[in-house]
């Protein structure tokens, strides 16, 4: 008996899945490619910072535990 409900209930679910499927914009390659490289690039940013903050630390620690 509820066997059937939840059939109805689980096809629901998979109609509204397909509908949204196909609101989807899918970006074109030339945008792809921009957002890729500016993402490897601030990827890369963002790690030489934290490698300088990560030998100043070190440093500072060092110099702390050396008095």
């Amino acid at each position: 008996m509820g066997d059937s409900a939840e059939k109805k209930a689980s096809f629901g679910f998979f109609k509204g899945v397909k509908a949204e499927f196909k609101k989807i914009v899918w970006p074109d390659r030339r945008s792809t490619i921009r957002q890729s490289i500016a993402v490897v690039a601030i990827s890369i940013v963002v790690g030489v910072i934290i490698a300088i903050l990560d030998y100043i630390v070190k440093y500072g620690v060092n110099f702390i535990t050396s008095i």
